[in-house]
């Protein structure tokens, strides 16, 4: 079963965590800088724009629109959450709670999104609910994370659309300022980032080479999509000290103790993925902060 966690709703632009960590100096130098930094390197350099996070439109009543499903027992809840890579659920003692038009309210925001409601009371000891709850759950690290209590009682359907958007997390990721948000506050230690220009003619092919690849690393390593071709991704990637010139790359980092390795590649290669992945989890070519590398250059000269 999934471990559930208590979780707060996304982080108001006036709450980004720009305080904890410094940025860049003049000189470029980089300071040993606090674990997961890269993440509040980009949360502390860009803003949630205004329409991603008031972006909270009707259901469509159209005959393609899409519903939660009904979930009656528990077995067709665990059927529903494994066939999705991310999936909401409405657990609920009674189906008239407001929050049930809550639901179906932000439901067609996103369609690449599972939705599920649920007043089984079977249903609802098979996952720990013990009072009105919405759920999310996640194939990519096997989380299941809650919004409840006074979370819940003070949810809207700005809050709700933050609080999927933050933690729409998949076998490949793409990086911005919303998932930046879910990934500082997953469990999984190791980011795996393919810098790459979404708009070039051999993304896709490499973007599918990509995903058989995170499948090999699935609850270990997060897969993550910087776009090189998006301007508010420039410092994400200067902090692998990547030439644009050296692009397309894999980065991969550690937030425990920021340590992190870069390859530059022509094209993304399964087994070239795992070998550098591997490596890394084993300790191989290391690089930690750039202090530490600018000591081995100063050696060299």
């Amino acid at each position: 079963m999934p471990q559930s966690i208590n979780c707060r709703v996304g982080c108001p632009e006036s709450e980004a965590p720009n305080t904890k960590t410094r940025v860049w100096s003049e000189s470029r130098k980089m300071e040993a800088m606090p674990s997961r930094c890269l993440f509040l390197l980009f949360l502390s350099t860009c803003k949630l724009s205004p329409e991603v996070v008031a972006e909270v439109q009707e259901s469509s009543d159209g005959p393609g629109a899409q519903e939660p499903m009904r979930l009656t027992d528990v077995q067709a809840a665990m059927e529903f959450i494994a066939a999705a890579e991310v999936a909401v659920i409405g657990f609920f003692q009674d189906s008239e709670v407001p929050a049930v038009s809550l639901i179906h309210s932000v439901v067609q925001n996103f369609q690449d999104v599972s939705f599920g409601i649920s007043t089984a009371s079977e249903v609802l000891a098979h996952y720990n609910i013990t009072g009105n709850t919405i759920s999310l759950f996640r194939l990519v690290d096997n989380k299941q994370l809650d919004l409840k209590g006074e979370d819940f009682e003070s949810m809207d359907a700005t809050k709700l659309s933050r609080f999927i958007e933050s933690n729409n997390l998949r076998l490949v990721t793409e990086y911005n300022a919303i998932t930046a948000i879910g990934l500082f506050n997953s469990m999984i230690p190791i980011h795996l980032l393919l810098i790459m220009n979404k708009a070039s003619s051999e993304f896709e092919e490499n973007l599918h080479r990509f995903q058989e690849a995170a499948k090999l690393f699935q609850g270990r390593i997060f897969f993550i999509l910087v776009d090189s071709g998006v301007k508010q991704n420039e410092k994400a990637i200067s902090f692998f000290k990547l030439k644009m010139a050296e692009l397309p790359a894999l980065a991969i980092y550690q937030t425990l103790d920021d340590k992190w390795d870069t390859l530059p590649i022509t094209e993304v290669l399964v087994e070239q993925v795992q070998n550098f992945c591997d490596g890394f989890l084993k300790g191989k070519g290391l690089r930690q902060n750039h202090e530490a590398e600018e000591k081995t250059s100063k050696v060299e000269l």
